[in-house]
């Protein structure tokens, strides 16, 4: 195996295909599997803390006790991959057979002793991005005594991919294929983070879309990403990066002002001769690359201070926007309601920016560099956002692009 390969990788061959009747019934069908899911969360727990001992012991994972937490890991991937929709069939309840969505897992080898015992703290920046990327589960949270208990739930990317998806799919009979891959990314990243945690691996999980999902496709959108960072960071700007972002948020929010009113004029202009006012285009277009690369800027995706007026290949974080082309009248005429299932994902996405940025400023100001990782996933949020702006703008009719991908050249 490559060594720059994770020893938990994610396999996908899924089609795409959807049979609209069980995706209408998913959550009924897949009752059985929550009932068998609990049991063998039951077991998993104590042989989870027979094994660390174990392995604090011997310095790897028995084998038998590996088999054990590797089925039951594979099984939690391809139960949750059918369940949100990122697989069609009906899964097997061993963990063991082959799936659309399937792991291949390393065989156990030598760890260090030191960091298996611990393994859960050096878990805690690994669980903000799987809450991230996952969501977490329902909890209760009492205000005062005498008060009624309030249920909340954080949703992550893989449930709101499947929210989506699950429309999409009963519409279509097919998963679009950024929804599908950004589940796939959530999965694979859940598979690392479980193996690491139940001590199937030392190596930490990795948090990059581009090496999660496999067989990304290579893309050329009208809105795309061209970014030439070299990870490296200033620990002095990074320790200061939120006041030196603020001249450019005070900028940035007057020339909102300006882009709202120009982003009227545009719609009604579109809307009747079915193309944007070359100038219109251009202002707005200016304006999502100044925005973004400020965002970049702010949530260390990008090192260098921006320029102030969006200037094309200026920065190293670079929304390349296409020149304006003609768009459908009916679809300008209900851009609002079509952006919303966008403006859903951009909000998850604006989650996941923010744990990137978070565990981004203390790596960086303790290495000097942003991890790949978290770069990337920084990149992929904001990418969508920029998408979905731009979409919104009607600088283009062509609908953001959900999942990782792989820019043309």
């Amino acid at each position: 195996m490559d060594v720059s390969e994770h020893p938990v990788r994610l396999l996908l061959s899924d089609d795409l295909e959807r049979d609209r009747l069980t995706v209408f019934f998913r959550f009924v069908l897949a009752i059985p599997h929550f009932i068998w899911l609990a049991l063998w969360s039951i077991v998993a727990l104590l042989v989870a803390v027979l094994n660390w001992v174990a392995a604090l012991i011997l310095g790897r994972a028995p084998a038998p006790l590996y088999r054990f937490l590797a089925a039951y890991v594979r099984y939690v991937t391809q139960f949750y991959g059918y369940y949100h929709l990122v697989a069609n069939p009906y899964p097997a309840f061993s963990g063991r057979a082959t799936y659309p969505v399937d792991l291949t897992i390393a065989a156990p080898g030598r760890q260090s002793r030191w960091s298996i015992a611990i393994r859960a703290p050096l878990l805690l920046p690994a669980a903000l991005i799987f809450l991230g990327l996952a969501g977490a589960p329902a909890g209760a949270n009492r205000a005062r005594p005498g008060t009624n208990a309030n249920y909340t739930v954080s949703l992550g990317l893989l449930n709101v991919t499947a929210f989506l998806g699950w429309f999409a799919s009963l519409a279509r009979g097919r998963m679009p294929r950024g929804l599908r891959d950004a589940g796939a990314y959530s999965l694979s990243y859940g598979a690392q983070f479980w193996s690491y945690a139940l001590l199937l691996t030392d190596r930490y999980p990795d948090s990059d879309p581009l090496a999660a999902v496999p067989g990304l496709p290579v893309r050329s959108d009208p809105i795309r990403l061209e970014l030439a960072d070299d990870l490296r960071r200033s620990r002095l700007t990074v320790f200061f990066r939120a006041p030196l972002a603020v001249p450019h948020l005070i900028w940035l929010e007057l020339w909102s002002i300006l882009a709202f009113f120009g982003a009227v004029l545009n719609w009604l202009v579109t809307l009747s001769t079915g193309r944007s006012p070359n100038w219109l285009h251009r202002f707005l277009a200016a304006y999502l690359r100044y925005a973004y690369h400020v965002y970049a800027f702010l949530y260390l995706i990008a090192n260098p201070f921006p320029g102030f007026v969006g200037k094309t290949g200026s920065y190293p974080f670079e929304i390349v926007i296409a020149p304006r082309e003609r768009q459908s009248r009916w679809k300008t005429g209900f851009r609002i309601i079509l952006a919303v299932p966008g403006l859903i994902l951009t909000s998850v996405y604006g989650a996941l920016a923010f744990v990137v940025v978070v565990l981004g400023w203390f790596s960086s100001l303790a290495r000097g560099r942003m991890p790949r990782g978290l770069r990337n996933a920084g990149a992929l949020a904001l990418r969508y956002q920029a998408q979905t702006h731009g979409y919104l703008l009607l600088l283009t009719d062509a609908y953001p692009y959900s999942g990782p991908t792989r820019e043309a050249d």
